[in-house]
């Protein structure tokens, strides 16, 4: 959805109508998951995609009587085989495509655009409703929120946005589609060496928000960073970490070999809902971290949570392999939700 902002925003400066059409539930093999999205302007120039092209035209056909009329319209198409193939799929699918006027999406979209552009999580709520349309936008780290949200809806909000699940839901015998647009995940890298270098380019690349953390300056400060992180900070990570949320969006990695700061971050990520904590080392390594934890007075359940030795298994050797080991278990982790 996040691709259409730009062009969208285009039309809005040259007062153009448009129409915002939204996957909202698939079956089989569907071109595109829940959530893409594809604008079509009064001129039909269009931005983004709800198939690869197996029905953007019929979207965009349906789109000028949307603009016409105002009134939204639930779309639904079946995959062929035949289509499937066309755009690089070995069976067909079927999709619904919720597509609605510039009346109702346009100032969602402004709203939902800033908060993106500000790493702010959102979560908009739209009432399939081709009679009754309704949205919402609800906004989890804000103190003020749009005072009409009923609490049976808000509930649902906070839950898909806890699991990170775009989709459709009924809610007291109404259909509703709940979008998360949730905030850049955070890549939070406990110590600097030739593996955090190539570890916070692989995380700049899958757009991860970076931060290095290593209290040892002569390792932070002459690190070569093929891209630079974010955030580097030369303090322990006992300073720094409590500073960040350690939430469901955020990722940890451990590459000191030091357990004077290692363990140290240990403590405070164990006892947080971090979504990930990998720490580097053999299973010698791990299994003394383990026995200083456990004498720390960490459960078994906290001290399972650690992915140790980090990343996934692929005879890694070099410091790009091994970054590139823990980046795609980091990346499985964060895929689980969707």
């Amino acid at each position: 959805m996040q691709d259409i902002f730009k062009d969208v925003n285009h039309w809005k400066k040259e007062n153009k109508d448009f129409a915002i059409a939204t996957v909202i539930k698939t079956w089989g093999s569907a071109p595109r998951p829940v959530g893409s999205g594809l604008a079509i302007s009064e001129e039909l120039e269009m931005s983004g995609s709800v198939s690869g092209g197996c029905v953007e035209g019929a979207v965009a056909k349906a789109a000028k009587e949307i603009m016409a009329n105002g009134q939204p319209q639930l779309l639904k198409f079946g995959v062929t085989d035949e289509d499937a193939w066309a755009v690089g799929l070995s069976c067909g699918g079927a999709i619904q495509v919720w597509t609605e006027p510039a009346v109702l999406a346009g100032p969602q979209i402004e709203h939902i655009e800033s908060a993106v552009a500000k790493n702010e999580a959102c979560v908009w709520i739209r009432r399939l409703d081709t009679a009754q349309p309704d949205t919402y936008l609800w906004f989890p780290e804000r103190e003020k929120q749009q005072d009409d949200i009923p609490s049976t809806i808000l509930a649902e909000a906070q839950r898909a946005f806890a699991e990170r699940k775009t989709q459709t839901t009924d809610i007291e015998e109404k259909s509703y589609f709940i979008q998360v647009f949730p905030r850049k995940s955070q890549l939070l890298v406990v110590g600097a060496a030739h593996i955090t270098a190539d570890l916070v380019h692989l995380g700049n690349l899958y757009d991860f928000e970076t931060v290095v953390i290593d209290p040892r300056g002569i390792f932070a400060n002459k690190t070569q960073f093929p891209s630079p992180p974010h955030q580097l900070h030369v303090d322990w990570p006992a300073e720094v970490l409590t500073g960040f949320k350690l939430d469901q969006y955020a990722y940890a990695v451990l590459l000191t070999h030091d357990p004077k700061i290692d363990d140290q971050a240990l403590h405070l990520l164990l006892k947080s809902d971090i979504a990930y904590i990998g720490a580097l080392g053999s299973r010698r390594t791990h299994a003394k971290r383990v026995k200083r934890l456990t004498e720390a007075g960490f459960s078994e359940a906290q001290i399972d949570r650690i992915h140790g030795p980090v990343g996934i298994n692929i005879n890694a050797k070099r410091p790009k392999e091994i970054a590139l080991s823990i980046m795609a278990q980091i990346i499985e982790t964060k895929n689980a939700f969707l």
